[in-house]
């Protein structure tokens, strides 16, 4: 299974990409944080970012993608460092006082094992902020898990389905869940942002630097060219050919204290 992830095509909606990043920051309480971890730090210049607003005595940053970490190393320094690893499988006790993860935890299967190994990685009086995506009921989500069912694809994705909704928790499930783990306080809150961009094409380029990295990850160079091409076929059949189009793309942020 290759490195899917191409910080060029990420960052091609930058701007978009970043600003529920700096939202999700006005989530947190300034403290004096001994330590602080960005899972799924992507290219490290978020990390960095929160890093020089909080100055937590020392900030790692951690993603999955070398490609990713090839560029975060520029903004390695002293007091900050980035490391490969899985967040699917991530714990570690009581060494945190800030665990923040930006548009990265939704990749993760299990998410109530997953929030009890965050709140268990928090110390005492630890702050939790987690933003994600929950637009996996848009024509571009709900179309690509369909694909992925089809036999053709099926086979092409070694047997594998995308099948985001059964990830995700609801916006109220994930309030309860923070609630039943024992965290003392919680913000869960979903917001949509309205993204202009200059026509639909626009949107395939945007999903090909996030969701469809799971087909190209999966599947052969030949067998993901094709099914791009019917993907763009079968959605512009969905969404309107306007110039400018409105992208409405919902997201969700967590925060809660250990």
């Amino acid at each position: 299974m290759s490195d899917s992830w191409n910080p060029n095509q990420y960052e091609k909606f930058k701007n978009e990409r970043s600003q529920p990043f700096f939202d999700l920051l006005d989530f947190i309480k300034p403290e004096k944080f001994a330590s602080a971890i960005d899972l799924g730090c992507g290219t490290g210049e978020l990390t960095r970012a929160m890093h020089d607003r909080f100055h937590p005595a020392f900030t790692l940053g951690m993603d999955s993608s070398p490609a990713m970490l090839a560029k975060a190393a520029e903004f390695s320094s002293h007091t900050i460092s980035f490391a490969q690893d899985n967040i699917d499988a991530w714990e570690k006790p009581s060494s945190f006082d800030l665990i923040i993860s930006n548009a990265a935890l939704q990749w993760s299967p299990g998410h109530p094992a997953l929030f009890a190994r965050l709140k268990k990685s928090l110390r005492s009086g630890g702050q939790l902020a987690v933003q994600m995506p929950m637009n996996h009921d848009f024509p571009t989500h709900i179309l690509s898990s369909a694909m992925s069912y089809e036999d053709r694809w099926k086979t092409a994705l070694n047997g594998k389905v995308y099948d985001k909704p059964k990830t995700m928790l609801t916006v109220e499930d994930y309030a309860s869940l923070l609630f039943k783990l024992g965290f003392k306080e919680q913000r869960v809150e979903l917001k949509v942002y309205g993204h202009i961009l200059q026509s639909r094409e626009d949107v395939i380029e945007w999903v090909r630097g996030s969701m469809l990295t799971y087909f190209e990850k999966n599947m052969t160079a030949e067998n993901y060219s094709a099914f791009l091409a019917e993907y763009r076929e079968r959605l512009f059949a969905i969404l309107p050919d306007e110039k400018p189009f409105f992208y409405p793309f919902k997201r969700i942020f967590i925060w809660a204290r250990a």
